[in-house]
Parts: C-alpha cells; sequence; structure tokens
C-alpha cells in the first residue's frame, strides 16, 4: 500500500515517470513538451481590430518553445505548428491532428495556448482550463465559450456522446486528471507572479484535451475583446512575458514529478513530496506494475487488470453480434460497471494503457469516441 501510495507519479498511466529525461547531470520530470498555437490558417479564432488569436498564439508558443529548449537541455519540444496553417480541412479534423500529432510524439505534457474573447470588453483576466465538466456544459455548453470558438467544444447534446465522453472523464481521473491539474496551478500560479488578474482553473469539454493521451491544458492567455489586455499581447513585452510565465510553469511541473519521482526511488515513503489522488495513484501504480511484469496481451489479462477499448454504453444488454458493432461484430466484449449506462462495450485486451492506445486510432476509425479504459475482470474499474 504504502509503495502505491507514491508510485503514481513514475507516470500517469505509464507515460509520466517512464519519459522523465536526463541531460547531463540534470534530470528532468518531462521528456516531451507538445506545444500547441491554438487556430491557424483558415481558422483565425478571435479577432478585433484587424489582431488574430492564431497570430498570437504563435508568437507566444514559439517564444515558450525556445525557453524550453534554451533553459531545459535534453527536453525535446513538439510544437503542433511553426507557421499560420491549419492542420486540416475543417476545425474537427484541425483539433484531432494536433492531438495526433501529441500523441504520435509521445508527450509527457500537452499545452495549448489560446486567447480568451467576450462580448463586454470589460472581461479580462487569465484562466487555465482542464478536461471536465462543469454545471455550464451539462445544460449544453451555454455561453461556456464565445461564438467563434463554439467548435471546439464537444456537443453534449447527443445522449449517446454524452454518456461516452462523461465516462471517460471518470477514467480520466484514474489517469492523467490529477497531472493536469497540477499543471494547470502551475500556470496560473506563475501567471500571478506576473501581476495578472486570475481568473482560476476550469474545467472544459474541450475537443482537443478530449483526444490528447497525456496530462494536458489549454490555457487562455488574456482577452482580445478588452482593449488593454489587446495591447499587452500584441506588445513584445507582453508576449515574452506570458511566454516566461509559462515556462516557469512547466519547470515547476517538472520539479514537481521529478522530487516525487526521487523520493519513491530512494525510500517510497517521504511525506512531504506533492501527491496526486488516491485512485491516479493506484491507477499509475497498477499501469507501471503491468509495464514491469510485461506480461502478454492475451488471455492473463482478461483474468486480472488489463486495458481495453470502449466503443459503447448501453443501458440494456446489447448482443456481442449486434450490428451496432458494426466490423466489430463477434469481437466486442461486455463488461458490467455501475449506473445508468451499466454495460459496456470494448475491444482488445492489453496490459498496459500504451499497448491499448497504440490501438485506439484503428478502432475510433470505427466508433470516433471510443476511449481507453481500465479493467479488472469483466469489470471496468472504478
Amino acid at each position: 500500500m504504502r509503495t502505491r501510495l507514491l508510485i503514481a507519479l513514475v507516470a500517469a498511466a505509464a507515460t509520466v515517470w517512464t519519459n522523465a529525461a536526463t541531460a547531463g547531470n540534470i534530470a528532468y520530470g518531462v521528456r516531451t513538451v507538445v506545444i500547441d498555437a491554438g487556430h491557424g490558417g483558415k481558422f483565425p479564432g478571435a479577432h478585433y481590430a484587424g489582431v488574430y488569436e492564431k497570430d498570437l498564439t504563435l508568437k507566444v508558443a514559439l517564444k515558450l518553445g525556445r525557453l524550453v529548449e534554451q533553459q531545459m537541455p535534453g527536453v525535446k519540444v513538439v510544437y503542433t505548428r511553426k507557421t499560420d496553417k491549419a492542420l486540416a480541412a475543417d476545425l474537427a479534423g484541425d483539433l484531432q491532428a494536433r492531438a495526433d500529432i501529441a500523441n504520435k510524439a509521445g508527450g509527457d505534457l500537452f499545452i495549448s495556448i489560446h486567447v480568451n474573447a467576450a462580448r463586454s470588453s470589460a472581461a479580462r483576466g487569465v484562466e487555465t482550463l482542464v478536461m471536465g465538466e462543469s454545471p455550464k456544459e451539462q445544460r449544453y455548453n451555454e455561453n461556456a465559450l464565445f461564438a467563434n470558438n463554439r467548435e471546439d467544444l464537444i456537443d453534449m447534446s447527443d445522449e449517446r456522446t454524452a454518456a461516452i465522453v462523461r465516462a471517460y472523464i471518470q477514467n480520466l481521473q484514474f489517469t492523467y486528471g490529477e497531472y493536469s491539474m497540477a499543471m494547470a496551478r502551475c500556470i496560473q500560479n506563475n501567471y500571478l507572479r506576473t501581476g495578472r488578474h486570475s481568473r482560476g482553473i476550469k474545467p472544459q469539454l474541450l475537443r482537443v484535451l478530449y483526444a490528447t493521451d497525456m496530462p494536458g491544458v489549454l490555457t487562455e492567455i488574456g482577452f482580445l475583446s478588452n482593449a488593454q489586455e489587446a495591447a499587452y499581447m500584441k506588445s513584445e513585452k507582453g508576449q515574452d512575458e506570458i511566454a516566461r510565465a509559462l515556462f516557469r510553469a512547466v519547470k515547476d511541473y517538472s520539479d514537481y514529478v521529478l522530487s516525487a519521482r526521487q523520493a519513491e526511488e530512494g525510500d517510497g515513503g517521504a511525506s512531504d513530496v506533492p501527491q496526486p489522488g488516491a485512485k491516479a495513484e493506484e491507477a499509475a501504480a497498477d499501469a507501471k506494475a503491468a509495464a514491469d511484469t510485461a506480461r502478454p496481451a492475451a488471455e492473463a489479462c482478461d483474468a486480472a487488470e488489463h486495458y481495453a477499448v470502449q466503443v459503447l454504453a448501453a443501458a440494456e444488454e446489447v448482443p456481442t453480434n449486434s450490428p451496432r458493432f458494426k466490423n466489430y461484430r463477434g469481437k466486442v466484449k461486455r463488461y458490467a460497471a455501475a449506473g445508468k449506462l451499466r454495460h459496456k462495450y470494448c475491444v482488445g485486451s492489453w496490459s498496459t494503457r500504451a499497448e491499448a492506445q497504440r490501438e485506439l486510432a484503428a478502432i475510433r476509425k470505427t466508433f470516433p469516441d471510443a476511449f481507453v479504459v481500465r479493467c479488472k475482470g469483466t469489470e471496468i474499474a472504478r
């Protein structure tokens, strides 16, 4: 039990820990940081008085990347874009492409940079978003984002989609949720140090965070609809300060992860190490144990703890050869879970989350809302 209480910081689902980097005698808690400049190309985002969100986010992203490269040698920086371009023909594809870049790079941390906007020119401040659902989103995202960012959100008006997303959010708390919150706190704290007005940390149903398989945040660096903040974000001084605040947040988060890793490697019981929630700890401990033993992803996993890809949740039992499973007819397995949608149907069985994640892209071609879940025997693990 003592090992479970600290081992989580080895990596959320075998990512945070196993990707720790060392450059010379300098070790970091992250190895690959993915920096996402929001919008781009024909998707300009917010725009006021000839100033476009896509341009401001790119300038800050490049400045942040340079700081990481210069001051954290050995840490790899991956950009979703380095020029003014869209990554797909439509916005949904563009958002998925950003997540695909991050997942392919094996990122330890995903930071999406955006600029806010509001109908009121008095709105101001910085905020950082994590994947989750707030009461606003439960009412179909009423006023959650300004009109030009509406498509960034997952549409929860469809009951089936809403059920799948909510199951994903619940599963997220076992893996990356606590790490994302830790990074969000680091960002907001560093904004405050530069004198910015903090609007806090908020859960939001964002497509790009839903699709990335690593700790991730989306940070709003200011309001373009506020003349004073727009001038600040347009200025070289403002961009430099924002980039430095974000860099310090990356460094603080890396130190946070590394300190707990070193404590666990030492005696596994240092009480002063920052720790995530118990659920995340148990999940990461189990993921590391699975990776260390390198069990084959077959019958042994079905009987014990393993990972699968959930493709459907239903209130009533669905035959596994139902046409609803399309080309996976006869290949799905039913799992039990609490709640109204107590029948969960999954594809595959893998010993580690990383193995399941590698197959997720292929399965999403048939089931776009599919996601990885942790299972114990024939039940979805809690």
